[in-house]
């Protein structure tokens, strides 16, 4: 098992209310390697925010996240961000490319960490083979501006799969595109599932996406449930 999450509960403040709404309430569910999981739901259902915990971009109010065998309970912010960098690949809605650097440049933005000369020799040699596979070569030197919206969220999967992670995590991906690009963008997730066994978590309200994955599950009023 990759990802186990025992009884996460996750709440918010309403205002100044005093009072609070619980967004996930006791939510458990294993994932393993390799996986294609999709999850939907209502907006405002806490989906994105499951995602968020998964990731390790927010934390749960109890509850508790094991990575392998490893709790990440108490783990410094500083170890969540190494760990973060190193096994989890992020996708938006939006591409959230920097409008100053290249196609190349804005890939090899999660590897300016490494001080190792070998691996960042390998992380160029693994854009390049990314950048060929997708047909955006001819691009490369580009800025995000020159390029259209399904050009620019392929730029951001690449960027996603630079550090080779266990886990990518793709919140709403295609809720910016057309039918056609949405349809390629998935296309091109799974099979960087495929090619990398990277386990794939999607948030998505298209139920077509959805069906296309291994595993779904539809998350409500903060409980969810599993629907294949």
């Amino acid at each position: 098992m990759l990802i186990e999450l025992d009884n996460v509960n996750k709440s918010y403040p309403i205002g100044d209310t005093g009072f609070s709404k619980k967004v996930l309430d006791g939510i458990s569910m294993k994932i393993s390697k390799g996986e294609t999981l999709s999850i939907m739901g209502p907006s405002g259902s806490g989906k994105s925010t499951l995602l968020n915990i998964i990731g390790t971009l927010d934390t749960p109010d109890n509850g508790n996240i094991i990575y392998g065998e490893k709790s990440l309970n108490g783990l410094s912010e500083k170890e969540l961000t190494n760990f973060r960098n190193q096994k989890i690949g992020f996708i938006f809605q939006m591409h959230h490319l920097l409008p100053q650097c290249s196609v190349l440049e804005n890939i090899l933005i999660p590897t300016l960490p490494l001080v190792n000369k070998a691996l960042k020799e390998e992380s160029h040699s693994r854009a390049v083979k990314l950048i060929k596979d997708v047909g955006l070569w001819d691009q490369k030197d580009m800025l995000p501006g020159r390029l259209s919206g399904g050009e620019c969220q392929r730029v951001a999967v690449i960027r996603a799969m630079i550090n080779k992670p266990q886990i990518l995590l793709a919140d709403e991906p295609t809720g910016s595109l057309d039918r056609e690009n949405a349809q390629s963008i998935t296309s091109l997730l799974l099979q960087m599932n495929k090619d990398y066994e990277t386990s794939l978590i999607v948030v998505t309200h298209s139920q077509e996406i959805g069906s296309k994955m291994g595993t779904s599950y539809n998350l409500i009023d903060g409980k969810i449930e599993q629907l294949k």
